[in-house]
């Protein structure tokens, strides 16, 4: 069970059932530190809804081309009563933990790749994929060709893992050109220093293979032709001599 003293999160998760043969996980995040707090509604890892305490409002971050995941009227002035008595429950629990010490996790995989194929010169999206860290969240940043970027740049909230770590992702919208490099890189209290992942722009180069084969067995059906009027050649005498008997 992962515990962290300064820090004080509960995750609900429950299994809905659509429909007779299709399970799916609603959960909902209700965290708060000294300084922060999170509120947030999920179905299947993705965010349906969250508070914004700086804007004073809920935003649903679903995308237009799926059914539109309503909630119901009231939620921020319930996150809002959810963040008193989180914060309440954080007092009591840093006394009873005062002598449990520190944990910290790094993240356990870091992974960078595209959302979609490839093409020079078309928009794409890099993705940035951390997972199994403790606690939450991590500060991602990016760089092109050695320079820090942060235009296109987005990161959602952390996600918890069955096992008490977290799990985040940053995306980076780019339009790739020959020899452009991107890298990724991660922060955590767990960590000495930066994690990175690196990413080359490189122009896929059209098959060999098939000319190749093509050849190759071109070249043995010559062989094969050869053989057969070599072979011919040698028969033709004996089928000779048979006639004149």
């Amino acid at each position: 069970m992962k515990m962290k003293v300064s820090e004080l999160v509960f995750v609900l998760s429950c299994v809905l059932c659509v429909s007779a043969d299709v399970l799916h996980d609603d959960f909902a995040i209700n965290g708060c530190s000294d300084t922060d707090g999170e509120v947030m509604y999920g179905l299947d890892d993705e965010e349906t809804w969250y508070a914004d305490f700086i804007n004073s409002g809920g935003v649903e971050p679903q995308p237009s081309f799926i059914d539109h995941i309503g909630h119901s009227e009231g939620m921020f002035e319930q996150a809002l009563d959810g963040q008193r008595v989180c914060k309440r429950n954080l007092g009591l629990r840093r006394e009873a933990m005062a002598e449990i010490p520190l944990e910290n996790d790094p993240p356990s995989s870091l992974l960078i790749y595209t959302r979609d194929h490839v093409g020079l010169g078309e928009k794409n999206t890099l993705i940035c994929y951390v997972t199994g860290f403790y606690p939450a969240p991590v500060k991602v940043s990016w760089t092109k060709n050695g320079r820090n970027t942060t235009e296109g740049t987005s990161i959602n909230v952390p996600h918890p893992s069955r096992d008490g770590s977290f799990t985040q992702i940053s995306r980076l919208q780019f339009i790739p050109e020959q020899g452009d490099m991107y890298s990724c890189s991660v922060e955590h209290p767990a960590l000495n220093q930066p994690l990175t992942r690196i990413w080359e722009v490189e122009e896929q180069q059209p098959s060999v293979g098939p000319a190749v084969f093509c050849g190759l067995g071109l070249t043995v059906g010559l062989l094969g032709v050869a053989a057969g009027l070599t072979a011919g050649s040698y028969m033709t005498p004996d089928l000779t001599l048979t006639q004149k008997q």
